[in-house]
């Protein structure tokens, strides 16, 4: 019996021990901190790895994760400058810079961020009017991060980013807009259409412009042609009279060319005679004959004083 009782004995001291080692052999994953604290007070920060503490003397408090966290903002009415009622959200960026001091510096640092987020949000867009708050959304957001990130820097926190998700005015704010917005996109729509007019008679009449230009240049290249055609062709004609003459006042110096040309003059003297008999029911006939060897005398001295 009493060999019985002292292993019973040795059984529970082994089972306390065993669990107690397992409550105390730590390990902490990677990006994460544990706070350990010795009979209520702050002992160590345990990192990333394997770790035993003191049985009945250490315990974890705390546990912080180290990734940078998203945490949703809860919507929130917002009055803006021009007393709209507007109802904004948004996603703030963090990350636990200091362990310690998130766990010795605030009780939840995660609820004071957020509403710092939400009255810093207030008020920014109490400065603003309606319109300019959806313009000026990079602005509010920095200013949000530079508030909360001054205001969180004793509790260990740093606050990267935060992003506004939705402005969203009421009803009839809405349908108000949507009306402006409507009328806008109608006159940009006819003053568009407009000016596409407007470009479309200068695009006409600069066309009629450059056709009468080209018409008128065309008209005076053709006339300008047919004058210079004209005048080459009076000058060839003249050139060719002359050659002619030239050739007719040669022929006549020359030997037997003067009665060549008599008898040519007689020959259409007599032929024109016969063409006034046939044409003409009446006809005068000159008194003296003789006459024709007058004629063809006075042709051929003119001739010959125009050959000389």
């Amino acid at each position: 019996m009493v060999i019985s009782g002292s292993l019973i004995f040795f059984g529970i001291v082994a089972f306390i021990v065993l669990v107690a080692v397992l409550k105390t052999a730590i390990v902490v994953p990677q990006k994460t901190a544990f706070i350990v604290e010795r009979l209520g007070k702050y002992r160590t920060t345990l990192e990333a790895g394997f770790h035993v503490l003191m049985p009945f003397f250490d315990k974890i408090a705390y546990r912080h994760t180290l990734k940078e966290q998203a945490i949703d903002v809860p919507p929130q009415e917002c009055i803006t400058k021009d007393n709209i009622a507007v109802s904004v959200d948004g996603i703030l960026y963090m990350q636990v810079m200091d362990p310690v001091k998130a766990s010795y510096g605030i009780g939840n640092y995660l609820f004071a961020t957020t509403q710092l987020a939400q009255t810093t949000m207030r008020s920014e867009m109490g400065k603003l009017d309606l319109d300019r708050s959806f313009e000026e959304r990079t602005s509010i957001n920095a200013a949000i991060v530079a508030a909360v990130d001054k205001a969180s820097d004793p509790w260990g926190i740093k606050v990267t980013r935060y992003e506004i998700k939705n402005i969203t005015p009421p009803r009839t704010i809405r349908d108000a807009m949507e009306k402006q917005m409507r009328a806008e996109r109608e006159k940009r729509a006819m003053i568009a259409e407009s000016e596409g007019e407007r470009q479309a008679k200068i695009n006409r009449a600069e066309g009629e412009r450059q056709q009468a230009i080209a018409l008128s240049e065309g008209e005076r290249a053709r006339r300008i042609n047919e004058a210079e055609g004209r005048a080459k062709e009076i000058l060839l004609v003249a050139e060719a009279q002359a050659a002619g003459i030239e050739k007719v006042a040669s022929a006549i110096n020359s030997e037997g060319g003067l009665q060549s040309v008599n008898m040519q003059l007689a020959q259409q003297y007599l032929t024109q005679f016969g063409n006034l008999a046939k044409t003409n029911n009446t006809m005068i006939i000159p008194s003296d004959l003789a006459n024709v060897a007058g004629v063809i005398k006075a042709c051929s001295s003119i001739v010959k004083g125009t050959a000389g």
